[in-house]
C-alpha cells in the first residue's frame, strides 16, 4: 500500500483489532473517542469483513494501555497532526471506571501492578 499522504491538519489513526488486523482512518483533532468509534462502526472496513461487527456500537479505543472515554478528543491526548498514531480497538460493553479505593489499597500494600492495565494477547 505504501505510505499515504496525511494532511497536516488531520491525525491518521492506525487501529488494531484483537486479531491483529489493522486499518487506517483520518480524523480531525477535534474528533472524540465516541466520534471515532461511531465512524469506524458505520464504515467497517471491507478487509475486516471476517471480524464480527458487534450488534450495537460498543467499540472502545485503547491508547497507551488506557481505555479512552467517549468525550476525550484527539487534541486532549496531544496527538500530533500529520502523523500516524496507533490505537487498539476492542468491543466492550462497559469501561472500567477509575477506582480511587483501588488506588489507595494499591498504595498501602505497595503492590505496583496495574489493576486497570489492558493486556492485548
Amino acid at each position: 500500500m505504501g505510505t499515504r499522504h496525511i494532511p497536516s491538519d488531520k491525525i491518521n489513526l492506525k487501529l488494531i483489532l484483537v486479531s491483529g488486523k489493522t486499518h487506517e482512518f483520518l480524523f480531525s483533532p477535534s474528533d472524540s473517542a465516541a466520534d471515532i468509534a461511531e465512524h469506524v462502526y458505520t464504515h467497517w472496513p471491507e478487509d475486516w469483513s471476517e471480524e464480527p461487527l458487534p450488534p450495537t456500537n460498543i467499540l472502545r479505543l485503547i491508547y497507551q494501555g488506557r481505555f479512552l472515554h467517549g468525550n476525550v478528543t484527539l487534541t486532549a491526548l496531544q496527538l500530533p497532526t500529520g502523523k500516524t498514531t496507533v490505537m487498539h480497538l476492542v468491543a466492550r460493553e462497559n469501561l472500567p471506571e477509575p477506582n480511587n479505593q483501588g488506588q489507595l489499597k494499591k498504595d498501602k500494600s505497595g503492590d505496583s501492578s496495574c489493576s486497570n492495565c489492558c493486556v492485548i494477547l
